[in-house]
């Protein structure tokens, strides 16, 4: 629980100093940088022994690689639309869905209703609703919930945490080009690298070690459920680190998300 607590905290956190860097290098170049922070940190504290690896361990990792970008970039590119709480409430709708899926429950099902009532307030119709926002958002739901399944397969298949170093190499090697281009067109400033870095550091590193390690020892179900801390981190980083703050509205859709988890969590049965 503790190593889940950190990890959210530590993605969050990592979240809104990336879109302090947005101004300079863009969520593309963000994402960029923080690939190749990540790698190279996992790299150095893991030391996978990539030519050992079997076809068998290679396909996940290289599926578990192409999700780390896709969802980075989606999140990011989200969150310098409609913020840092409203991007990372949607995006959590990955997980809730595999929660929600693997029961039979009339409570869960009810859990479900509250959270889709919750996504609806968020997503209403209004004039400064931005949609395209929000679509990438829920493409970094769909990403969120394959990195989950993923992470469990490769940490059963590749021993300790060498799947998660090779997935971000696997990355980092796929942004190389990108992030060439984007230096070229927008030159780096030391703050905005110094930002990209951080990001690559608290919201890659950090988290793909603690969660591969936690889900050798919970369900996905378990994992995604106690995940749902995250939208109300995000809200508060958010607010604090970027000035983002939300109406009354936004908090009772992030609310009946949580809720949904908080009610499922306590009345799973052991």
């Amino acid at each position: 629980m503790a190593a889940m607590a950190l990890s959210g905290l530590s993605n969050q956190t990592g979240a809104a100093v990336a879109a302090l860097a947005f101004p300079v290098l863009g969520p593309l170049g963000v994402v960029a940088v923080r690939q190749y922070v990540a790698a190279l940190a996992l790299f150095a504290v893991v030391r996978p022994r990539l030519r050992a690896f079997t076809w068998r361990q290679w396909w996940p990792v290289l599926l578990l690689g192409g999700v780390f970008g896709t969802m980075n970039l989606s999140l990011y590119s989200a969150v310098d639309r409609i913020g840092l709480g409203l991007a990372v409430t949607l995006e959590f709708l990955g997980p809730l869905a595999i929660a929600l899926a693997a029961s039979r429950r009339r409570l869960d099902a009810g859990c479900a209703v509250l959270a889709g009532a919750g996504v609806v307030v968020l997503m209403r119709p209004r004039p400064s609703a931005d949609y395209t926002g929000m679509g990438l958002a829920l493409i970094a739901a769909g990403c969120w919930a394959s990195y989950i399944l993923l992470n469990r397969l490769v940490g059963r298949r590749v021993p300790g945490a060498q799947g998660a170093a090779a997935a971000s190499a696997v990355s980092a090697v796929a942004f190389l080009p990108v992030g060439i281009a984007v230096a070229l067109r927008h030159p780096p400033t030391p703050g905005a690298l110094l930002g990209a870095m951080a990001a690559g550091v608290l919201s890659s590193a950090v988290p793909y070690l603690t969660d591969l390690l936690t889900l050798r020892h919970v369900p996905p179900r378990a994992f995604g459920l106690f995940m749902s801390v995250n939208p109300v981190l995000a809200a508060v980083v958010g607010w604090v680190i970027l000035g983002q703050g939300l109406g009354g509205v936004e908090w009772a859709g992030i609310g009946a998300v949580v809720t949904a988890n908080a009610v499922s969590i306590a009345t799973t049965p052991r």
